[in-house]
């Protein structure tokens, strides 16, 4: 049977497919019975499930984290899909295609690691180099670092996802150090590689993505700095101002206090590594926001919570611009005259554009930090 993928269910469907279950909670209705909630997932998306008949029946057959067959009808509820569940049977995951049920990067994982080991090559710095081969040549590392995601819901949230955000930002990294010679370049690149490793312990993502025990108690700042340091005494003769350099792009990668960093950035490279972290983070935040809706007909996107904002997909506008450039401009001898009096009287466009983005900074419109945000609700 054909696989009924989260992305292509549609109100008033008959929905009989497998599902990965994420969450799995029991309620009280207003009347005293008890109903189940379950977050069924896919690679394509995410859909809630509710059971309201034979719950304590249905609800002993599995668990979460388990696999499923379940069967029922397909409902909006509150703007949002519903799938109201009137059979569940769990599955093995011998008869599932794993790759049906968990998002994966659309980079192949060998084309990562050649580029990860171009890069590692490619280092001047004999010690920073001799690390980053440390870390090549440990293949339990290196089986996480290459399976985990980079966030649980923020950004590069699949397989492969730390490894992909890691890459582009050491990529940008390479780039703007070509444009600010001063900047250590090799610092700047192994912090980029290094900034986020300690996410393969921090995050569990062999079925769904949660947070490890050490994860919500640590953090991947701290389990990551303890990682590259585990690496370091290894080492002979390793520089110490450059492992104290490094070890800092670690710690205050985040930012801000209040993003969960420890350190404010103090160098150079430090400052210029968490501008890149939360632009690569931000752009691919917002571009799955925006490809999570590539059928529908509006301009915009739903409402992102985190963002707190609608994002503009571009259709909608198109054709109002070409009406706009299609109309003749009307001249009139009295324009030059009405020009200078309103740069005398400060009426100008120029005028009006910093009023208007004075009462866009007094509304806020600054994103929120992507993965800072995430860390610190964590």
């Amino acid at each position: 049977m054909k696989k009924t993928f989260v992305k292509d269910i549609q109100e008033r469907d008959w929905v009989d497919a497998p599902f990965l279950v994420r969450d799995k909670i029991i309620g009280m209705a207003k009347n005293g019975r008890p109903y189940l909630t379950i977050k069924l997932m896919d690679c394509s998306g995410e859909v809630e499930g509710r059971i309201w008949d034979r719950v304590d029946e249905l609800s002993a057959r599995f668990n979460r984290d388990d696999f499923v067959q379940v069967a029922g009808k397909a409902s909006v509820y509150m703007g949002k899909m519903q799938l109201v569940l009137q059979e569940l049977d769990r599955l093995e995951e011998s008869v599932v295609e794993l790759a049906d049920f968990l998002p994966v990067s659309a980079r192949p994982v060998a084309e990562m690691v050649a580029e990860l080991t171009s890069l590692v090559e490619g280092l001047a710095e004999p010690a920073l180099r001799t690390l980053m081969q440390a870390f090549l040549a440990d293949h339990d590392f290196m089986a996480g670092y290459t399976r985990a995601p980079a966030a649980k819901t923020m950004h590069h949230v699949y397989l492969g996802g730390l490894l992909e955000h890691s890459l582009s930002v050491a990529v940008l990294a390479d780039d703007i150090s070509r444009r600010y010679p001063d900047i250590d370049r090799d610092l700047l690149v192994v912090g980029a590689l290094l900034h986020d490793v300690g996410k393969v312990a921090e995050l569990r993502y062999r079925r769904s993505f949660e947070y490890t025990d050490a994860g919500k108690l640590l953090g991947h700042i701290v389990i990551g700095v303890e990682m590259v340091d585990e690496k370091l005494r290894t080492m002979q003769d390793f520089p110490l101002e450059l492992a104290v350099h490094l070890k800092h792009l670690l710690l205050s990668h985040h930012g801000q206090y209040e993003y969960g960093s420890p350190k404010r950035p103090k160098t150079m490279e430090a400052v210029i590594l968490n501008f890149l972290d939360d632009l690569d983070s931000k752009i691919n935040g917002v571009r799955t926001h925006i490809e999570r809706e590539p059928d529908s007909e509006s301009a915009w996107t739903q409402y992102h919570r985190l963002y707190d904002r609608y994002f503009y997909k571009g259709q909608a506008l198109r054709p109002a611009a070409a009406n706009l450039q299609a109309r003749p401009v009307e001249r009139s001898a009295e324009r030059p005259a009405a020009a200078l009096e309103n740069r005398r009287t400060g009426a100008s466009r120029s005028g009006f554009s910093n009023t208007l983005a004075d009462q866009l900074r007094a509304k806020n419109f600054d994103l929120p930090g992507s993965e800072r945000q995430e860390s610190k609700d964590e």
